[in-house]
């Protein structure tokens, strides 16, 4: 009796070989080394400018000082989903899965103690970095019969040729281009990525574009039209504008490791890991050139006044925003600021009267802000603090801070319709305090929804998304053109 060859069971085969795990790109969809610096630079500025002399010793010790100075969060990091579905699925099964990666042996290892699924990790030692040709030596020389590999990056090629079965997560574009080109069949690939469109839309915040609109605010008020003097307006409107997403970017960028841990903040594009720290810089620079390319057409005021606005929005995100009071002090006068650098960009006196309202009135929605995230981390039960020096004991003390105010910049506006300045301008002024009673309407409104938690954390999206409060802001333009006519 001749017996036939029976052809190999591919599935089994596949399970006894070593699942090997790419880190950063792969199982995690940031790089763990860019998000340790940007949190040292966040903790520790003056080391930050001086890691690249750490370089010297090579990456592998790059990593390892830098891994000893801050510690990221295994809980918080932005896993890709499928992939960890699968891994785990695998796991279950009884595979023998192993981190192999290039970030440092230390966070590797924590990383795979948080999981709970990996036999072992193998990773850049202080020596050695872990990453192509030497990865590749290691899994041949600890795996003689063979290992599955899932990667996501141009080093990962060669790993993905010596594969049994090659996987791919989140593969960025020189890759897909290197395994079309030698002919690499990917077995799997693991995807967990937005929309770059909905991404970049995300990152550059233009919802908060609409804080800008406030540079308008000195030429409406002087009530002149002009076609020269808005088109200056609107070139101003669109420098704050860019220079301020930049600014966003760069806070982002340093808040990652707390946005992680923040129940709305995580889905940000660069602490999901949808967007690359790489990226953001490349765009938050050629905003920032674009910015003050358009300030060169403006009078040489408003160039001091976005330089002003650029300098004190980038202390506010490296250290200012941790100090209480500090901060929302600044937060109100980054408000005042806008208008400031509306009236230089137009040439228009700024009114003291404008300068007194907005700081209180400014000053209360900074004060709600910092309110309405206590309350959210008082629901949450997760913390003592927001992160911003504040603990859950200063609610009380900030809301009575916040309403009084709010209630100032009432009264501020009060005495400016009482003064002769108003003459000037309004032919029937005593129209006027009919915007005195929607203001106090709306104040109290915003703040009583904050006080029972339902106001969003940014009082400027819910102005701009709220019916009541669009509504009032429509019944107040009616009432100035009346008072005008």
């Amino acid at each position: 009796m001749v017996s036939q060859a029976v052809a190999p069971d591919k599935t089994v085969i596949a399970s006894q070989r070593a699942l090997c795990v790419d880190l950063d790109g792969t199982l995690v969809k940031s790089d763990t080394l860019i998000d340790s610096l940007l949190l040292l630079a966040r903790t520790y500025p003056l080391k930050a400018l001086q890691s690249p002399l750490w370089i010297s010793g090579g990456k592998a010790a790059l990593k390892a000082r830098v891994g000893a100075l801050v510690q990221l969060d295994p809980a918080h990091l932005p896993y890709n989903r499928q992939l960890l579905e699968y891994l785990t699925e695998q796991h279950n099964e009884g595979r023998k899965l192993y981190l192999t990666t290039g970030a440092d042996a230390t966070l590797a290892q924590r990383i795979a103690d948080h999981l709970g699924i990996f036999e072992e990790v193998l990773a850049s030692d202080g020596a050695t970095n872990l990453t192509g040709h030497n990865k590749l030596e290691s899994l041949q020389r600890r795996f003689a019969e063979g290992f599955d590999y899932i990667g996501n990056a141009r080093p990962d090629l060669t790993l993905l040729q010596h594969s049994g079965e090659p996987m791919v997560a989140n593969p960025d574009r020189a890759l897909r281009g290197l395994l079309n080109r030698h002919k690499v069949t990917v077995a799997r690939q693991f995807d967990d990525r937005a929309p770059i469109g909905k991404i970049l839309f995300k990152t550059i915040r233009l919802h908060q574009w609409a804080k800008n609109v406030l540079i308008f605010v000195p030429l409406l008020l002087a009530h002149i039209l002009s076609l020269r003097l808005f088109s200056q307006a609107l070139v101003a409107f669109l420098s704050f504008s860019l220079c301020a997403s930049a600014t966003y970017i760069v806070n982002d960028l340093l808040d990652i490791e707390a946005d992680r841990r923040h129940p709305k903040k995580r889905r940000r594009p660069f602490a999901s890991g949808d967007l690359s720290p790489k990226t953001g810089v490349l765009i938050s620079v050629t905003f920032l050139a674009m910015a003050f390319a358009g300030a060169a057409w403006l009078p040489i005021g408003f160039l001091g006044w976005l330089l002003t606005y650029l300098v004190t929005t980038l202390a506010y995100s490296l250290h200012l925003k941790r100090v209480v009071l500090i901060d929302v002090v600044l937060l109100s006068g980054l408000y005042t600021l806008r208008m400031l650098a509306g009236g230089a960009a137009t040439s228009v006196t700024f009114s003291p009267w404008l300068a007194a309202l907005s700081v209180f009135l400014f000053l209360s929605l900074a004060m709600v802000k910092r309110f309405s995230e206590l309350q959210n981390v008082r629901a949450s039960g997760n913390a003592l603090s927001n992160g911003r020096g504040y603990l859950l004991a200063d609610i009380e003390q900030l809301r009575s801070f916040g309403t009084a105010s709010a209630y100032a910049a009432v009264v501020v506006f009060a005495l400016y319709i009482n003064s002769p300045d108003i003459m000037d301008l309004y032919h029937h002024p005593t129209r006027m305090w009919l915007m005195t009673p929607l203001m106090i309407l709306w104040l109290s409104r915003v703040w009583l929804l904050a006080s029972r938690g339902e106001l969003d954390e940014d009082p400027v999206i819910f102005a701009v998304t709220d019916k009541m409060s669009l509504l009032i802001g429509a019944c107040i333009a009616v009432i100035a053109v009346l008072a005008a006519i």
